[in-house]
């Protein structure tokens, strides 16, 4: 029988930005989903913070409709009892008013588990934190969930951990990164230290190269006026990307304790090799979409849905990349993210090294060298391509075959989403999916000469036309190394 979580302690989630987008399309379904299954104790509160002005019955249909929206199934009598958790509080964080009655609402609580998660722009990090600490309504069980960006720079970066750490001790501070609750993203641990047969070989000796490619079809849309301050290397591989390529290259953890996962990713993280400037004239490649099709239409390009005639933010990165430890020598990750592009794909690829000698004849056909694909969605699995003898009778003949095992026919149970894992993990006090400040600091003091040299160069982004895998200049990218973009599948 499957192990399930217990049920949480008593608590009290505050979530700012409660009439948000990321809280209508993720938070709300995230927790109701705990409901039915008993993870939420009798005692649990959420308590949804904004500046509009609604009652608790206007917010809970509100949440009512986020949940139907969002929810293929929906458990009525779990929806009630769900909403009869929820209560609303207005506060207006830019006039700095209405925390009298949050005070209030929290009051006689200090004893349970207080959750604050901050779904806002990261511009009201500091305040928000700066003024729960000015009410006293930081306790010793408090937490406070962070969502990327953390800042726009290393200096920025350290700044917001300053302020944010001047109110709330590191560990009770989590910094979310959703792909790190991915299930298929938990697999990557499981495949690597659960299983004799991987371990041995993630190594310099047998990997040729490893893939990660974070693409998206959706355009930057009502994002845009957000997205032209940020780009692609900011919003995805600072986080996202560099992320997966932790949990890929780092060392085994001497356990699965939080600070013994984290201080191995860290590591990897210093142990990029930093981008000089000819580094990152050849080694990374901006790109911006222009309009072209996708998902059946024709679709506007990236200056368009700004409204303006001319940016240089790029909605699309690749990089080549190197980690200068034993392991990893001579093995290069090469990153791939961006906007527009011909599917919605996030994956990782292991290519190992061409066979040393092959005792077949020449007409059992070419050998392709092994491949796992880790695949993070859509169709969440893992793929290893092998080689095998095609059946019939005659001389032997070889072809490539995948052994696949794809979640949802390994799985009948419903795949939980990242955000469930994470906020539960959250209010329990488990930090392993987190971001520590060190890591979010050593992320960007690689990221800052990139971006430094980018704006020293001025070269406008390479355009690519909706609906492809990006500038040409990206394959060749990789082509000049003799390999090539893994997009067989979609």
């Amino acid at each position: 029988m499957a192990n399930r979580p217990a049920q949480s302690d008593p608590f009290d989630l505050v979530v700012f930005g409660g009439t948000g987008d990321l809280a209508h399309r993720k938070l709300l379904p995230a927790l109701y989903h705990r409901e039915p299954v008993g993870h939420l104790g009798e005692d649990a509160r959420i308590i949804a913070v904004s500046r509009r002005e609604l009652s608790d019955t206007e917010y809970r249909d509100w949440a009512r409709t986020a949940i139907c929206e969002h929810v293929a199934e929906v458990d009525q009598e779990a929806l009630e009892r769900f909403l009869a958790r929820i209560q609303y509080v207005s506060v207006d964080v830019a006039q700095n008013t209405g925390w009298e009655a949050l005070e209030q609402k929290l009051a006689g609580r200090e004893d349970v588990v207080r959750a604050f998660y901050l779904s806002v722009s990261p511009d009201f990090f500091g305040p928000i934190c700066s003024a729960l600490g000015e009410h006293n309504l930081v306790t010793e069980t408090s937490r406070v969930t962070i969502e990327k960006p953390i800042g726009k720079n290393g200096r920025s970066a350290h700044d917001v951990n300053e302020t944010i750490g001047s109110v709330f001790k590191e560990h009770q501070i989590f910094r979310i990164d959703h792909y790190l609750g991915k299930e298929t993203v938990q697999n990557l641990m499981a495949l690597r230290f659960a299983n004799v047969l991987f371990e041995p070989l993630w190594n310099a000796a047998h990997i040729d190269h490893v893939q990660i490619t974070v693409a998206e079809t959706l355009g930057v849309e009502s994002r845009a006026g957000y997205y032209d301050t940020a780009g692609a290397l900011r919003d995805m591989v600072q986080n996202h990307l560099l992320q997966l390529l932790c949990l890929v290259a780092m060392e085994p953890p001497e356990s699965m304790a939080p600070d013994s996962v984290r201080d191995e990713k860290l590591k990897v993280l210093k142990a990029l090799r930093p981008m000089s400037t000819e580094m990152v004239e050849r080694n990374t490649v901006r790109g911006q979409y222009r309009a072209g099709a996708s998902a059946g239409g024709a679709v506007k390009g990236y200056l368009e849905e700004l409204g303006r005639n001319d940016s240089n933010t790029e909605t699309f990165v690749a990089a080549k990349v190197d980690i200068e430890n034993w392991r990893w020598a001579n093995v290069p990750f090469y990153l791939r993210t961006g906007k527009r592009l011909a599917a919605r794909v996030s994956e990782i690829t292991i290519q190992f090294k061409d066979l040393p000698h092959s005792i077949f004849l020449p007409d059992a056909g070419r050998i392709a060298a092994n491949k796992l694909v880790i695949r993070l969605q859509p169709d969440e699995g893992v793929k290893m391509q092998v080689m095998i003898k095609d059946p019939g009778p005659g001389s032997m003949r070889l072809r490539e075959v995948p052994l696949d095992m794809t979640f949802a026919e390994a799985f009948s149970s419903r795949h939980p989403d990242a955000y469930e894992r994470l906020i539960m993990d959250m209010i329990r006090g488990n930090q392993t999916l987190f971001m520590r400040r060190d890591e979010v600091e050593a992320a960007w003091t690689w990221i800052d000469p990139i971006l430094e040299q980018w704006s020293q160069i001025k070269e406008a982004p390479k355009p690519y036309t909706s609906g492809t895998w990006g500038p040409s200049a990206s394959i060749a990218l990789i082509e000049r190394d003799g390999r090539t973009w893994h997009d067989e599948t979609y």
